[in-house]
């Protein structure tokens, strides 16, 4: 078995990474998949969709964003969309409304489910996935994936369809 070095959250948080940036969790550096074209369209209409849709009501579109949801966990998300005011922490430590997280071909099912656990217990009220291979979407709920018509946020009057996602 592979011996791992252990870091502190403040080394990490110093750290800049070849290629994609990494999670960090319980003093460990794990590497997140890489998305191919398919990831990357669904992630770049997701966010476009949710700038356009956020001219309505403030909401605050991120990429890649390191976020502190434990004092020893940092998970950086496909997507993280706030509301209200901006996060002005440059790792917020604070929920943002949204999660979404694109399917990368190599991601294996308990990490993803780890992962939105992770956000959950954080307090993120909408968790979505997306899969850009099988063109469908989810939400995560009560330790589960729902597949799902829409991603739906009433309050904002948001709604983003599979057709709009993967157009």
């Amino acid at each position: 078995m592979a011996a791992h070095t252990q870091i502190s959250p403040e080394e990490y948080l110093r750290t800049s990474f070849d290629g994609p940036d990494r999670d960090y969790l319980d003093g460990e550096i794990v590497e997140r998949n890489v998305g191919e074209n398919p990831h990357s369209k669904a992630q770049v209409n997701l966010v476009l969709l949710l700038h356009d849709k956020g001219k309505k009501t403030p909401l605050h579109v991120r990429t890649e964003l390191r976020m502190q949801v434990t004092p020893t966990r940092f998970r950086v998300a496909d997507v993280a969309v706030y509301s209200g005011e901006e996060p002005k922490q440059n790792v917020p430590s604070s929920p943002p409304l949204i999660t979404i997280e694109i399917l990368s071909r190599d991601d294996r099912y308990s990490d993803i489910l780890q992962r939105f656990e992770d956000y959950g217990t954080w307090g993120v009220r909408h968790i979505w996935f997306v899969d850009p291979w099988l063109r469908k979407i989810h939400v995560y709920e009560a330790g589960a994936l729902r597949e799902v018509p829409a991603f739906r946020i009433p309050e904002y009057e948001l709604e983003i369809s599979p057709a709009e996602i993967f157009g």
